[in-house]
């Protein structure tokens, strides 16, 4: 009898990750129906989310992990909300039913969607070895126009988080808008050089469509070409947009999960080097993302197996409620430099 309890209590973990669609509903209603309906995932997203963030506690269980198909099925319903999210966008454009400055709201609501599923999905997508969940991965980051991503998360970010070498990695006192474009720069730059590297090992041309940045490059110009001839120009600049917010989004992300923890360049990744959070919103909503330390101890864990750790270092808040001050760079250094410095002298 206790056994059958359990099993129920833990399976519904694996039910709560579907909490990550919810946004896809408001988008696809908001997207149909135009007008002030374009903001709802957006009013949604950084203001219910942030407020329900704060006022929620926090879930730090570790012994509720279950095997089923649960996360199999979230990872293809995601890809295909995905689809129909950037569809609803098209056709809320082309059918008028998102007019004039409402197109700007419909993109935002859209592109946050895209930020907090796709490119969420997606980074647990492009970790796993099976080549048809690799290439959905891809395709999620396709739809935000984002080519970079894939290789340099993989092959530069968990080699070198924490270090100089990586620049996703935020340092201690930097803010988040001199951030954003040093790591969008850095990981351009390292991707581009690493595929250059990777074609010419293989003796191919470091400029034909072997380099994964070209050719997803020339993916975007054509689609976006294909849909501005026969949509219009309108479509082409709201995906633009869409892909834009997204990708301000990973950053924030980005910047968040390591802001300030650094390691050598001999010393082995651990629970040490990322910020994790265990907010509901923050778990089920971004798929655990924010058990960040982890992700990084242990890359090739899946999502809902992912745990907490009593060692890790802990963001004032999670991902929804710390949007906010990590775009005002004196609240953000106020709320989380203190934590740093406490952290170094216990490592010390």
């Amino acid at each position: 009898m206790n056994s059958e309890i359990t099993a129920k209590k833990v399976s519904f973990r694996n039910w709560k990750y579907f909490l990550n669609l919810f946004p896809i509903l408001l988008i696809i209603y908001g997207n149909i129906n135009g007008g002030w309906f374009s903001l709802l995932n957006f009013i949604f997203t950084f203001v219910v989310l942030g407020i329900a963030e704060i006022i929620l506690p926090e879930d730090q269980t570790n012994d509720d992990v279950v095997e089923d198909q649960l996360p199999e099925i979230l990872m293809f319903l995601s890809v295909f909300a995905q689809f129909v999210s950037i569809f609803s966008l098209i056709y809320g454009i082309y059918s008028g039913s998102i007019k004039e400055y409402w197109i700007i709201a419909a993109a935002l609501s859209t592109g946050a969607a895209s930020g907090t599923l796709a490119i969420v999905v997606a980074h647990e997508l492009i970790h796993r070895k099976n080549k048809i969940w690799n290439f959905a991965g891809r395709f999620l980051l396709f739809t935000v126009f984002n080519p970079y991503f894939y290789i340099h998360h993989l092959r530069i970010h968990h080699k070198y988080v924490g270090t100089n070498s990586d620049p996703v990695t935020a340092k201690f006192a930097e803010n988040y808008y001199h951030f954003l474009i040093r790591s969008i720069s850095g990981q351009i730059k390292q991707s581009f050089q690493l595929e250059k590297q990777r074609c010419l090992a293989n003796g191919k041309s470091a400029l034909g469509l072997n380099n994964y940045m070209l050719s997803c490059l020339i993916g975007y110009i054509t689609v976006l070409i294909g849909v501005g001839l026969l949509a219009g120009w309108t479509i082409s600049i709201a995906l633009i947009a869409q892909a834009f917010f997204a990708n301000l989004l990973l950053e924030y992300t980005n910047y968040i999960e390591h802001y300030g923890l650094s390691r050598n360049d001999n010393e082995r990744v651990n629970e040490m080097h990322s910020w994790q959070s265990n907010k509901l919103i923050s778990r089920f909503f971004l798929i655990d993302l924010s058990r960040h330390s982890d992700h990084h101890f242990h890359a090739a864990k899946p999502f809902n197996k992912l745990v907490s750790y009593p060692t890790s270092p802990v963001l004032p808040g999670g991902y929804a409620s710390m949007l906010l001050p990590a775009l005002i760079p004196p609240l953000w250094f106020k709320l989380v430099n203190l934590r740093i410095k406490s952290i170094q002298s216990l490592r010390t």
